[in-house]
């Protein structure tokens, strides 16, 4: 049966809060009174609940996968404790003596390539994707990378001072278990050297344009444009050949990264990369290195305990063999009809879509049929992929866990890689079934939506029509608003991107992002810690106009009738209060100034209190009048889709 019957916890609300003080602690407040965090979890809601449901399930399905197949023999070896500390250090160390052995900047790059394929760090990363001209055909990405922390700004603002003083002492420990004489003054030297990368780097802000990061370049663009390093070598190491077409993002932090590796001393590049393979292989390594990789990483999370050692493992097979792994998944978990039930509402949204476009006051005529031909190309994709991958080929055993991982990064790098050149592979996702997440994947003008986030609360096909519209709905509409969001309108209908708005259409749109971003930049996750609205701005234009649009398609699915009142409360109440319930949470608040710091999306509470404030059904529903906390004024109000 659905929560409650049908549909919404009524018992973890808190009926002291009026709704239009804090619509949060009245839909879920007495939820997260009686609720602690998990103490190997930094955070507790709805979507981690949904998350540990998930696991268990693949737990149920993985410890039942024959040992001599690929699933069970890769979960096998993570649990074969024994073997691993009787192995040690041995085959890391193994793998370590090449880049010891390094004799000059041009092997050392081409060492930087290899590690897209293995174990390692590299100061640019790449990948395959669509073409920014021709999003029928892939291309090579180029972009910035080489930090050990989550972003710059942990290097770089004093608020993150305990972190890197942990993060130092971390590097220390590892340098010192792989062998190296002086592991202090090394990890000096490491966090010496990744603090001048982070100085260099762009921040996640300036990293979400999709006009600033589109710097078409041939190789010999990029060698006369970031010179003093050898890209021949760094391609050759990552087995891509010479391309006369790739898309370089962050282009000032390229050429800057390119100059600092040519100044920086080899011996301090070796070591960078010896700790960061050393760091890379923890996980999989003895308990000696996996605990000292957890009191780092706990001071990022703020959690008290390592996850049990059966969640890491079905972590791994979900990273290594995750559509081998799905297929079981979907099989006992995902019935026929909850896919057609899905599609049915996807639909539905869709035409809500329609509705929203062309009642918008800011766009011209031109302009809206535009967007109406790019909303209509959009593929959506439920539940799991029409074409599985082939795993024909990947060595998995047993009694061999290091091997694994090593072997199946290469084979996952390769897979990434094998549409260079090629036309775009539109059958491929980029997330398991299993997982509980939903995606759009712009330039290829994909939404998906995995079998994992289509279970309740967030979907039941038992549940009341408003939870399923105010749930999913709100986040399938979010998916397809992320098409038209501050950089999805830089998309057009073919992929590309291009500028296909007038410039009337675009200052109005930004003139009122500029109203909703201002709306979000008051609020305070943690002490001193404030949501940055230019790295927000997608997600919040998304979770409001995904709210908008589910409720036009949840009044349209009611087909003209009135709904019912449940438990003494309407259809839109019941709208409201489910999309609410989908985002309740509590965090701990390391995790929080990390998510602020590093994530687009806002925390949770605030994916509650953000958009409901802008939202006109929200105040009939509810009765919000002035003087309530979270009114805004109708002309103060941001109207986008």
């Amino acid at each position: 049966m659905p929560i409650g019957g049908w549909g919404v916890d009524l018992s973890g609300r808190d009926l002291a809060i009026k709704p239009g003080d804090d619509f949060d602690a009245y839909a879920n407040g007495a939820w997260k009174a009686r609720t602690p965090i998990p103490a190997d979890r930094p955070q507790i809601g709805t979507l981690a609940l949904m998350d540990e449901q998930v696991q268990g399930q693949m737990r149920a399905l993985v410890e039942q996968a024959p040992r001599n197949g690929k699933v069970g023999a890769l979960y096998a070896s993570f649990l074969d404790e024994a073997a691993i500390e009787k192995r040690g250090l041995a085959p890391l160390l193994a793998d370590l003596a090449p880049i010891r052995a390094l004799s000059d900047k041009t092997a050392f790059a081409r060492a930087m390539g290899a590690a897209h394929y293995g174990l390692g760090n590299s100061l640019f990363g790449f990948y395959v994707g669509p073409d920014t001209a021709d999003a029928t055909q892939s291309v090579l990405t180029l972009g910035q990378s080489g930090l050990g922390l989550p972003d710059r700004d942990y290097y770089l603002l004093p608020r993150f001072a305990r972190q890197r003083g942990a993060y130092l002492a971390y590097i220390a420990r590892t340098l010192k278990a792989v062998g190296e004489k002086n592991p202090e003054a090394g990890a000096q030297a490491i966090l010496t050297f990744e603090t001048s990368i982070a100085s260099l780097s762009w921040d996640v802000a300036r990293r979400r344009d999709r006009n600033a990061t589109n710097n078409p370049m041939s190789l010999a663009e990029l060698k006369a444009f970031a010179p003093g390093f050898d890209w021949a070598a760094f391609f050759e190491g990552g087995k891509v050949p010479p391309q006369k077409r790739m898309i370089v993002r962050e282009k000032s932090a390229i050429a800057d990264l390119a100059k600092l590796c040519d100044q920086t001393s080899l011996d301090t590049l070796r070591l960078w990369q010896v700790f960061h393979m050393a760091d890379d292989a923890s996980p999989y390594l003895t308990h000696a290195m996996v605990d000292s990789q957890f009191a780092f990483a706990r001071t990022l999370s703020g959690v008290d305990q390592i996850k049990p050692r059966w969640k890491r493992g079905i972590a791994l097979v979900n990273a290594q063999l995750g559509e081998l792994a799905g297929q079981a998944y979907v099989a006992r978990y995902f019935p026929p009809e909850a896919k057609a039930q899905m599609q049915d509402l996807v639909a539905n949204l869709r035409k809500a879509f329609v509705v929203r476009i062309n009642a918008n006051t800011w766009m011209e005529p031109a302009t809206k049929q535009a967007a109406l031909d790019k909303l209509a190309k959009i593929d959506v994709m439920v539940g799991y992929p029409d074409v599985w991958r082939n795993y024909d080929g990947l060595e998995i055993r047993a009694d061999d866990l290091y091997g694994n991982i090593v072997r199946g990064a290469a084979f996952n790098a390769a897979y990434a890689m094998e549409d260079l050149g090629k036309p775009v592979n539109r059958a491929k996702w980029s997330m398991n079934p299993q997982i509980v997440n939903a995606y759009n994947a712009g330039a290829k003008l994909q939404i998906v939506f995995p079998a994992g986030i289509l279970q309740p609360p967030l979907f039941d096909p038992k549940a009341d029509l408003a939870v399923n519209y105010g749930a999913i709905g709100a986040v399938i509409g979010h998916e397809i608003s992320h098409s038209f969001d501050d950089q999805g309108r830089k998309i057009d209908a073919s992929g590309a991107i291009t500028d296909w708005w007038t410039a009337q259409d675009g200052a109005r749109f930004d003139a009122e992002a500029k109203v909703f971003g201002a709306q979000y930049a008051k609020f305070e996750v943690a002490p001193g810690s404030f949501i940055n609205p230019g790295l927000t701005m997608g997600e919040n234009i998304a979770d409001l106009a995904g709210l908008q649009v589910a409720l036009v398609a949840y009044h349209t699915a009611l087909g003209g009738h009135e709904a019912p009142l449940i438990d003494g409360l309407t259809g839109d109440q019941r709208f409201f209060l489910s999309f609410a319930q989908a985002w309740r949470s509590r965090a701990r608040e390391d995790f929080l100034r990390s998510q602020v710091t590093t994530d687009p999306h806002s925390p949770p509470r605030f994916r509650i209190l953000g958009p409901l404030p802008n939202i006109e059904g929200w105040y009939q529903a509810f009765g919000i009048k002035p003087g309530d906390a979270m009114y805004i004024a109708p002309d103060k109000r941001a109207h986008l889709w």
